[in-house]
């Protein structure tokens, strides 16, 4: 990992290299895709069947899609009671954060005969797609379960591809139960994302579908937009760390690698006042990176996306922070407080010496389910937001609807549409009788 002087480095260059992570070209899987995707939405279970054995090995039929009581039973037996102590904090810490996040119908009558309002309305059901095997991850069961439940979406269908013997994730199960989600579906891949969005005899459609996934998952995503809603499509894991000289080394190293050993992808960059704490935390790095179980992922993504940038002003490195619009940026200066107020992009923020980026993966509450590649520019975490509609509502009486008639009709006739136009004198022609 280079250290390097504000001064010394070419912005746009860093951009474009940190833009270039996300490499993967949709339009390489976008026939396969297609294809399962159009099996699935004509020939339905059958299809899920074929290629849950094709690609998973496992035959299973019709009536095995469907995980059953006693496995949530078993799967309670296989896991720990401290992972269950630990899931229901997780859970409560969640809940109390997003439930904060909810929005009610409003209204309003500031003139006479004149109502105006939003009608706030939760999805009526979601998908939401969790891997399976080794990348299985609880947390994000309760990241995309629980802003969904606050928001009262009243139905919540999990798709998770099965273990080799038929089997689900035990954490995943006990996961979703502990949300009481039941509806968990064993099926994974291209063809649970068309399973949700087209329905199957087993699997109702649903309309909006969440979730992270591999290339084939996220392609799929992709192409049934518009059949359904879908939450994001999330690129390489990344986080950037603004350290003063009250940041410690070690700190600030192990949060830089708890992201480079996510993917090879990963981006994981720290800017610093202080060229002495640049060089303890490039020693960290190196000192770390052998205790490691994934050193190899770790190495490759520091040596093609890990920096150490050098400023001279807390106010340069926010400049560069909000171009660079990270997923996760840890504000580990003496002042976060202070400091956050220059912040414009990101998508979560972490102030201070002792809230390191694991803590919103899994505990503190807020969601962990963020922009990524630069989208914190325009994109938020996901939320309740996520999982309700709006309508807005207007009631006119007679006379309020006649002290604009004039004016309605003028519009609509400059425009052409002289059908809106009669929409409004039709109203008022017996008055000219």
């Amino acid at each position: 990992m280079e250290v390097l002087d504000f001064k010394d480095i070419d912005q746009q260059t860093l951009l474009a290299k940190l833009e270039g992570r996300n490499t993967l070209d949709f339009r390489e899987y976008n026939e396969v895709v297609q294809e399962i995707l159009d099996e699935v939405n004509k020939k339905g279970d059958q299809a899920l069947l074929s290629y849950t054995e094709k690609f998973d090995g496992v035959k299973l039929t019709s009536g095995d899609l469907l995980v059953k009581p006693e496995e949530f039973e078993r799967a309670y037996e296989k896991v720990s009671e401290d992972f269950i102590k630990a899931l229901r904090v997780a859970i409560e810490n969640i809940r109390a954060y997003h439930s904060r996040q909810r929005q009610n119908s409003w209204f309003i009558s500031e003139q006479q005969g004149i109502f105006l309002g939003q009608k706030i309305t939760s999805i009526a059901r979601v998908g939401i797609y969790v891997p399976g095997g080794t990348a299985a991850y609880p947390s994000s069961v309760l990241m995309n379960a629980i802003p969904a439940l606050v928001a009262g979406v009243k139905r919540i269908a999990m798709v998770t591809p099965p273990l080799k013997d038929g089997s689900v994730n035990p954490n995943v199960l006990v996961a979703a139960k502990e949300l009481g989600i039941e509806e968990i579906y064993k099926v994974g891949g291209a063809q649970a994302i068309g399973a949700l969005a087209f329905g199957t005899d087993s699997i109702p459609k649903v309309n909006k579908i969440v979730g992270p996934g591999n290339i084939y998952v996220a392609t799929a995503k992709r192409l049934v937009y518009g059949y359904v809603d879908i939450d994001m499509i999330a690129g390489p894991s990344e986080i950037l760390v603004i350290a003063d000289e009250s940041a410690n080394p070690r700190y600030v190293a192990a949060d830089l690698l708890s992201q480079a050993e996510h993917d090879t992808l990963s981006s994981a960059i720290c800017i610093t006042t202080s060229r002495f704490l640049a060089e303890q935390i490039k020693t960290e790095l190196i000192r770390q990176t052998k205790e490691l179980e994934r050193k190899e992922i770790v190495e490759a993504s520091l040596k093609q996306f890990g920096q150490i940038i050098v400023v001279e002003t807390l106010e340069e490195a926010t400049t560069l922070a909000n171009e660079i619009a990270p997923e996760h940026l840890e504000l580990c200066v003496a002042q976060p407080f202070e400091l956050v107020q220059a912040i414009e992009n990101a998508g979560s923020i972490f102030l201070g010496h002792f809230a390191p980026e694991s803590l919103g993966d899994y505990i503190a509450g807020p969601n962990h389910v963020l922009p990524t590649s630069g989208t914190a520019k325009f994109y938020s975490p996901l939320s309740v937001d996520d999982f309700i509609k709006k309508s807005s509502l207007l009631y006119y009486d007679r006379s309020a609807l006649e002290k604009v008639k004039n004016e309605v009709m003028i519009l609509a006739q400059v425009e052409g549409l002289t059908a809106h136009k009669n929409a409004v004198k039709v109203r008022f022609e017996e008055d000219e009788e």
